[in-house]
């Protein structure tokens, strides 16, 4: 008969809760599960730690780079640049978030994340995963004004409104990583507190609990729908206008400029959303965890840091600015 293990949510935040044993009968405190990872093969961790070592310091490098630049040259101070920075710190959060705990433990050769630490992990991935999306649709809208209403740009896409379409977004976010954290406080686990994944992802979670989880599914579901079906319902409405704009320019110079620059956000939204939904929609029909860790990569880590060289590095704007700071940053030093 499985014995499900009941997480008592208060006293586990407070330090020295550690696994408590208590007596046959009574309820057990966790403070601690288990991340599977990739590959229980010894001989593929120090490959898996290289490599993920790198795209983290390559992803963080480089979105910071993106930041410094749109704050230190004034021509960058526009709506575009304004979305992209934000982009680029929350992609710094989302993978912050999950390699180096994984990277901790790989150098460690221990699998081991507190209770604590995997609900902060839940809430933080979530935040950062729902807020790409929505600055990822908020880019979108700013491209089909700059496209379809270029003579009232300004006008339209001034400092309130894209002020108030971050603050929005980041309100949202944060409501609905919560209401998604504290539904997590409420469930209980069983004696299997193996996550297959490598980090604490709020589906797995929810899977590896043996209390009723139906009213987590339901709303996971339809947050899911809400805020993911929401805006990329944006975005292919957005897109729908800029081709249509498109096919309306005469120059064949203005319109491979406008496509090509519609084309990467487009490619990295269908790379975002396909990716994501595959994971959810795979691990809901089947339960193999290592398809569905490995997808996970796609969006969790590859798209935040492509996000750099597909916004930015093949920008002239960005590339002066880089050069400028650059210059600026020997310059002091020497």
């Amino acid at each position: 008969m499985q014995v499900c293990l009941k997480i008592s949510h208060v006293i586990s935040f407070f330090p020295g809760s550690h696994l408590d044993h208590m007596e046959p009968g009574n309820d057990t405190r966790i403070s601690e599960f288990l991340l599977l990872g990739f590959s229980e093969e010894p001989e593929l961790q120090p490959l898996i730690f290289g490599l993920f070592l790198s795209v983290y310091l390559i992803t963080v490098f480089g979105n910071m780079l993106i930041i410094l630049a749109t704050i230190s040259d004034s021509h960058l101070h526009k709506p575009m640049y304004f979305f992209l920075s934000n982009l680029s710190f929350v992609d710094i959060c989302f993978t912050s978030t999950t390699i180096p705990k994984m990277l901790w433990n790989i150098q460690t050769e221990s699998k081991v994340i507190t209770y604590e630490d995997c609900i902060t992990q839940i809430y933080f991935f979530t935040l950062s995963a729902v807020l790409d999306i929505f600055l990822l649709t908020v880019m979108a809208y700013d491209r089909f004004v700059a496209i379809c209403h270029s003579l009232h740009y300004i006008v339209i896409m001034n400092p309130q409104l894209c002020g108030l379409l971050v603050l929005v977004s980041w309100i949202m976010c944060i409501l609905n990583s919560l209401l998604q954290s504290l539904m997590v406080l409420q469930l209980s686990f069983c004696t299997n507190l193996e996550i297959p994944h490598f980090f604490c992802e709020l589906n797995q979670m929810v899977q590896l609990a043996c209390s009723d989880t139906f009213l987590n599914n339901m709303v996971m579901y339809f947050a899911a729908v809400l805020l993911g079906g929401g805006p990329f319902a944006g975005v292919l409405y957005s897109y729908s206008k800029i081709v249509s704009c498109i096919c309306g320019i005469s120059s064949a110079q203005g319109k491979y400029k406008a496509f090509s620059t519609c084309a990467s956000h487009l490619s990295v939204v269908s790379l975002f959303y396909c990716t994501m939904l595959g994971v959810y929609l795979s691990s809901a029909a089947t339960h193999s965890s290592h398809s569905s860790a490995t997808a996970s990569v796609m969006y969790t880590v590859v798209t935040p840091m492509l996000n750099p060289f597909i916004y930015s590095l093949r920008n002239k704007d960005i590339k002066r600015a880089l050069k400028a700071f650059f210059v600026k940053g020997a310059a002091k030093l020497s």
